[in-house]
């Protein structure tokens, strides 16, 4: 399916152009069209501290103009602030639902008791609120929450409840990189969304959009529908999350300048990485850091190269810096757990049966543990997709590091090297990857989850459940 829209709203003309979900790459470096205008990127609102009050609730936004989308957001309309803490201190998140159904939140990317993780035994009733309180125990890193309730988990995403959730602590603190929240500190949460003709998202009403997975034909950063942002001429830093359901993105700058890559899914990386291209599968995340000193004056895109250079945000490099920085090469020593002490190796096969996606043969049931993984030991994971289309899979309750792709460690990304807590795994790929549970134990009326982050493949049964003892 090609689709291509003229998407007027509040006074701007913007070109979207979405050809569907992982398939091509445009090696091309020429600038896609421009937009005559842009409309000025919405930067959440960042709270800091280690007490939070949030609340899930009914809204409306006017995505297309003359029309009020149904949205579902986490103070606010449509997705939720950013929320900053620091490593080490004891944090207390109060999540009161103000919806008219039930759902959860997830704290995806942190290391916590399975009780507080906010997956599918954390259900939040409607009028109800949920206390999570848990010790930061990792280092610095861009994570996020989002619902997490069975079987309709794309749904409630799909509606917009989702938001940034950002550690920070001495050693991030004290390197030279860009920190003014919304000035050259950016947050980007990056979704696509399809809308019926009255405005109200259209959700799964095709057929095999439960199978592929849901594709939007518009994409939103921020909740912003053609998107820019003026910017300084110095470096900029941005923080990247795929929000997405089901979209797959292969992120590059319209004139293939190059930038560095400082943060993965869950830390700082030991050495900034010097990259062209970017690959982010639904709930990855990355920090870079492009450098616009040269550019006063110019504009340039960020794309999505596996949508024919489709424009996701203009960068209007409009302002003189007050000051500016030096990303340096060395960011921060993590620890690498050392395959040879691994005390097993797990097998995940990724798989489909009579319509359902499944993990070992079966889909997922409440009721059943699916592992049993001992406290503080060395273990790889093996992730095998049976199938012909992409999967990736996420952990909950740590991070991992990806020892190999097919066997070859020479297969894994420059971008996907240092901690992480979601992997793609291609048709038919091989993954394995290294991790440790060496926080909390768990029993059987809070286990963590292990799933396949495609929301849809997910809901349909892609996910299982581990205790930790």
């Amino acid at each position: 399916m090609k689709r291509r829209a003229f998407l007027t709203g509040s006074g701007t003309l913007f070109l979207a152009t979405l050809t569907g979900c992982g398939g091509s790459s445009n090696n091309d470096t020429t600038s896609p069209q421009s937009p005559a205008s842009y409309a000025p990127l919405k930067i959440p609102p960042l709270r800091e501290g280690a007490d939070f009050d949030l609340s899930l609730q009914e809204g409306a936004v006017e995505f297309l103009e003359g029309l009020f989308t149904p949205t579902w957001g986490i103070e606010g309309d449509f997705l939720g602030p950013a929320l900053r803490v620091r490593t080490g201190d004891a944090i207390r998140l109060s999540v009161t639902n103000n919806l008219p159904e039930a759902t959860t939140l997830h704290w995806h990317g942190m290391r916590l008791p399975g009780p507080m993780d906010g997956g599918p035994h954390q259900i939040i009733q409607p009028g109800e609120t949920w206390l999570a309180e848990y010790e930061v125990l990792q280092g610095a890193g861009t994570n996020w929450f989002h619902p997490h309730r069975e079987g309709v988990t794309g749904e409630h995403v799909y509606r917009g409840l989702a938001g940034l959730l950002i550690v920070e602590d001495g050693s991030s603190e004290s390197l030279d990189l860009p920190r003014t929240w919304g000035e050259d500190d950016i947050p980007l949460i990056l979704q696509d969304r399809r809308f019926n003709a009255d405005g109200t998202f259209d959700y799964l009403s095709q057929p095999m959009e439960e199978i592929n997975g849901m594709l939007g034909d518009t994409y939103l950063v921020n909740g912003t529908l053609g998107a820019g942002i003026r910017l300084p001429a110095k470096e900029v830093r941005f923080r990247i999350l795929n929000g997405s359901n089901a979209r797959e993105y292969d992120l590059r700058f319209s004139d293939g300048r190059a930038f560095r890559q400082i943060a993965t899914d869950n830390a700082l990386r030991e050495q900034a990485a010097t990259l062209t291209r970017l690959r982010l599968t639904p709930g990855e995340r990355a920090e870079i850091v492009v450098d616009l000193g040269a550019d006063l004056g110019d504009t340039l895109t960020l794309v999505n190269a596996d949508d024919g250079d489709a424009p996701l945000l203009v960068l209007d490099v409009a302002d003189t810096p007050s000051s500016i920085t030096t990303t340096p090469d060395t960011l921060t020593t993590l620890e690498h757990l050392d395959p040879l002490q691994a005390v097993t190796t797990r097998t995940f096969r990724l798989g489909m049966q009579m319509g359902l996606f499944t993990i070992n043969g079966v889909a997922m049931d409440m009721e059943r543990i699916d592992q049993v993984v001992p406290l503080g030991a060395v273990e790889i994971w093996e992730i095998i997709n049976e199938t012909n289309m992409l999967h990736n899979f996420h952990v909950h309750g740590t991070h991992f590091e990806i020892l190999d792709r097919n066997g070859s460690p020479a297969q894994i990304e420059a971008y996907e090297t240092g901690y992480k807590d979601t992997v793609r795994v291609g048709p038919l790929e091989r993954v394995r990857i290294i991790l440790r549970m060496e926080d909390y134990t768990t029993d059987e009326s809070a286990p963590y989850m292990f799933h396949c982050h495609i929301l849809e493949h997910e809901d349909r049964g892609m996910m299982g459940q581990f205790i930790v003892v």
